[in-house]
């Protein structure tokens, strides 16, 4: 109940968050900054004996508004082209709106994040991201969130799941090398952890896992995530652009549920990540 003293903590915490201003943002970008952005999704999987690969191809236009302060609003759009999934995904859709603030904490990031997510999800999301030192950092997730569908009719929940991961990451500057693991609850209600290694590259990167959970056993892959042209993102009030970036993520189980978060940012990858002002490992490649 919302009157336990874990809850008013963290009421309280949001709440200083939220309040807090972030000046080395407000130098970096203008006050009011609009990005329209040009997305396309793709999904394949190979399920039957006698059909090759099964595919999903989505028109994914986003907007961001980042309005000072390390706050902004996103909004994507789903727009179907292509469809071998079946019904449920044939529907032009709602496919996230965020309210998020973002802010230093010392030497620490943090976000917080409300509004409709990525696999439908909508509630309350915070992310924090703590550097030891420039070899070594903790990291963790934490969602208070329900179900919200439109994909064939609408389907809904109440935000009473808790989702959540903690975790640490190693970054071997020398040779641009990544290493990270995490454990935790994930949105399918699932218990696991994920083992991932990355080789970062000037305009891309790729890596490999290996994950493991209590609802699909083991399973491993690969991911590799390169940068769209333009690279150099101006500090302009308007800019229509591609999305930065293409990724790429391989399961050999084709498990599509175990192991997943949501995201709360069209954009959102493990080479840029999600705190725009961290310069911290890997993140420093995009600053």
């Amino acid at each position: 109940m919302l009157h336990s003293k874990p809850y008013l903590k963290l009421l309280a915490v949001i709440f200083l968050v939220l309040l807090t201003p972030s000046p080395a943002r407000s130098q970096q970008q203008p006050k009011h900054h609009v990005d329209l952005i040009a997305g396309v999704e793709l999904n394949y999987r190979d399920l039957h004996w006698n059909k090759l690969m099964e595919l999903l191809i989505n028109i994914t236009p986003a907007v961001k508004w980042r309005f000072g302060d390390g706050w902004q609003m996103t909004g994507q759009m789903i727009v179907p082209v292509y469809n071998d999934y079946g019904e449920y995904y044939k529907k032009v859709r709602l496919g996230m709106a965020v309210l998020s603030k973002e802010t230093e904490l010392g030497k620490s990031q943090m976000k917080i994040s409300a509004g409709l997510f990525s696999q439908e999800r909508y509630g309350l999301d915070i992310k924090y991201l703590l550097p030891i030192s420039p070899a070594f950092a903790l990291d963790a997730q934490l969602g208070f969130t329900g179900r919200w569908s439109v994909a064939s009719e609408w389907e809904g929940s109440l935000p009473d799941r808790i989702t959540g991961w903690a975790g640490m990451r190693v970054w071997l500057n020398k040779w641009k090398v990544e290493g990270r693991l995490r454990a935790g609850r994930f949105v399918f209600a699932d218990y696991g952890a994920i083992a991932e290694g990355y080789r970062h590259f000037k305009h891309c990167s790729a890596g490999v896992y290996g994950q493991y959970s209590d609802k699909g056993g083991a399973s491993a892959g690969f991911k590799v995530i390169v940068m769209i042209p333009p690279y150099g993102k101006k500090d302009k009030t308007f800019r229509l652009r591609p999305a930065s970036y293409f990724r790429l993520s391989h399961n050999i189980m084709a498990d599509t549920y175990s192991i997943k978060m949501y995201d709360t940012d069209p954009e959102e990858n493990e080479r840029e990540g999600w705190a725009e002002t961290a310069t911290w490992g890997p993140y420093s490649l995009t600053r």
